[in-house]
């Protein structure tokens, strides 16, 4: 029998990137807020600048109750499942993904919300790729950039603004949609390199520019700027200029008094009466049971997680899980195809060591509808990523181009010769849900504590394919000005394994019967229960999710909070434990 705990008004599950940024509204309107998170704090000590722990161990001095429960995967519902990894995408700890992660904070562009519309009135319907579930979002940028902005300053984001008011500013980028002011600090700094690849973009007339990090290029909210030591990659920052959630709106909300952080708390299952109204959440600390009572729930994990507990939650109301009376958890799943890179060799060193990867230079020249479609075979694109981000292990895997082996003393002196001489391009390619694509529950593989993995059934089709390779060829190009003398693509396509950044599982739209929450985030079927994340979210574009899954946590806690007694309310018993 698990211990009730005091009744309060929302329980948020999770209190990481997004779940960290909607307790800080809910908490500023006074209400009661429970965040549960199965990770601890941690503290600067814990961001030792160490490559071999963060990188390859996968901060083993956390509690990661994730790397328990990596999810399977398989590409099609008739393949093998594919061997799990070592290291969960996902953070447990306050803050959670948000100390870890690379800190790129990008905007969606307006083609984004409306990639179905716009693609119908540009080339024909004929040319939505087969079988997608594509739709557009319930509404367009202009509504969600208040919250973009919102974001930028309370986490705080560096970065240069290429369009505020409609004003174009080639410094910036020229394709972003209307913003309403600047980004709250410059953009970080550049270095030789960069300003090279800047120069070789501009010659054959893209328009580079500066990508927009969560990372203090100057002292903001009493925080250092960037030292640029070169440990962001996966790693926490030890002089918390990386503006994580936990040293941003957590403990901003902390100070009002209303939020009330309860750490190794595992949650199980989300209750309902039989109304089919949440009623609270079962969590596990040390072998113990509890259950906490809340009115609100407001579930905030990482995409899998939240698709999983959805699933973990059956019911009389839900037999096929929480808000799956219409078995739409799970649907429209996607992951951005982060493989089909390139890696450059150049005749000289690029002095790249250290930095991070949100320092960089972009062109999205090649990005969503920026470009005429008209006489190609697939839709969307691609943004170019080039930054500075290098360290020892690394370097020492870095490849070969096929000029010595893979061993010995020749494979020595050339990484003696070529250690700084490389470097990677991040291509962030558009990914399209389909039918076939799906998250459900593992038949076989289970927690440590007997619950079910979640199983990622998933592959890129052929307008993924099509975008990759065709990046590819704008990524060669790019380095090809620059001066690379040797390239090397990754190969495009195949199973998308688990992902860090992945969609869907829970979208967001007006249509109950193709989507598991509505336009606020609350669920179609029990109406207060909120989803938080990018499991909401309907398309990528050539972005990471995390600024855009930040900025819609926010408008979902701001619209609880100016719609309290309505969503709060409603007849409630107590669930059986």
């Amino acid at each position: 029998m698990a211990t009730r705990l005091k009744d309060t008004d929302v329980v948020i599950i999770g209190l990481g990137a997004v779940g960290g940024v909607a307790a800080l509204p809910l908490a500023q309107a006074g209400l009661e807020v429970i965040g549960l998170e199965a990770g601890t704090w941690l503290t600067r000590r814990d961001f030792a600048p160490d490559e071999l722990r963060n990188n390859y161990r996968g901060w083993p001095q956390a509690v990661q109750k994730a790397n328990q429960e990596i999810p399977t995967s398989r590409a099609t519902a008739s393949s093998p499942t594919g061997p799990r990894g070592n290291l969960h995408p996902m953070q447990n700890a306050v803050g959670g993904t948000s100390l870890h992660y690379w800190a790129q904070s990008w905007r969606l562009n307006p083609w984004d919300f409306k990639v179905v519309s716009e693609t119908k009135r540009r080339y024909g319907a004929s040319r939505i790729p087969k079988g997608s579930t594509v739709e557009d979002w319930p509404f367009g940028l202009d509504e969600l950039e208040p919250y973009y902005d919102k974001v930028e300053y309370e986490v705080g984001v560096s970065g240069q603004a290429g369009n505020i008011g409609g004003k174009i500013d080639p410094r910036g980028n020229p394709f972003e949609g209307v913003r309403k002011r600047a980004y709250p600090m410059p953009p970080l700094r550049g270095n030789e390199f960069l300003e090279k690849m800047a120069s070789a973009a501009r010659t054959i007339g893209w328009s580079p520019f500066p990508g927009p990090a969560a990372v203090n290029s100057r002292s903001y909210q009493n925080r250092s700027g960037c030292m640029y030591h070169g440990f962001c990659n996966r790693g926490g920052c030890h002089v918390d200029a990386k503006n994580s959630t936990a040293v941003t709106t957590i403990p901003r909300a902390q100070a009002t008094g209303h939020l009330k952080v309860v750490t190794r708390a595992h949650v199980t299952t989300i209750e309902v009466d039989g109304d089919g109204r949440t009623t609270g959440v079962n969590y596990v600390t040390d072998g113990v049971e509890y259950f906490q009572p809340a009115k609100v729930v407001l579930l905030a994990s990482f995409t899998y997680e939240n698709a999983r507990l959805l699933l973990l939650s059956k019911s009389k109301a839900y037999p096929n899980g929480l808000s799956n009376n219409h078995k739409q958890v799970g649907r429209h799943y996607f992951s951005h195809h982060q493989g089909a890179g390139v890696t450059a060799l150049f005749p000289f060193n690029l002095n790249s060591w250290y930095g991070l990867p949100a320092q960089g230079v972009a062109v999205d020249n090649w990005a969503d509808d920026n470009f005429d479609h008209s006489g190609l075979d697939f839709i969307g694109g691609g943004n170019l990523w080039v930054y500075s981000d290098r360290r020892p292990i690394g370097a020492a895997g870095m490849s070969t181009f096929g000029r010595v082996p893979n061993w010995g003393s020749a494979w020595k002196a050339f990484i003696k010769e070529n250690a700084d001489r490389s470097n990677s391009a991040y291509l962030q390619k558009s990914t399209l849900p389909y039918e076939d694509n799906f998250l459900d529950l593992d038949p076989v593989v289970k927690d440590p504590l007997g619950y079910p993995v979640c199983r990622v059934t998933a592959e890129y089709k052929d307008n993924e394919r099509k975008i990759a390779a065709f990046i590819q060829d704008k990524m060669e190009q790019w380095y090809r000005e620059a001066g690379a003398v040797a390239i090397q693509r990754a190969p495009v396509g195949g199973a998308m394994g688990v992902s860090t950044h992945a969609y869907g599982g829970t979208r967001m739209g007006d249509n109950p019967d193709t989507n598991v929450v509505d336009r606020w985030g609350f669920s179609h079927e029990a109406p207060n229960l909120g989803v938080l994340g990018a499991s909401v979210m309907g398309t990528s574009g050539a972005r990471n999710p995390t600024l855009t899954a930040q900025a819609l946590a926010w408008r979902t806690a701001e619209h609880l909070a100016k719609n309290w007694n309505a969503i709060s309310a409603g007849s409630r018993r107590p669930s059986v434990l």
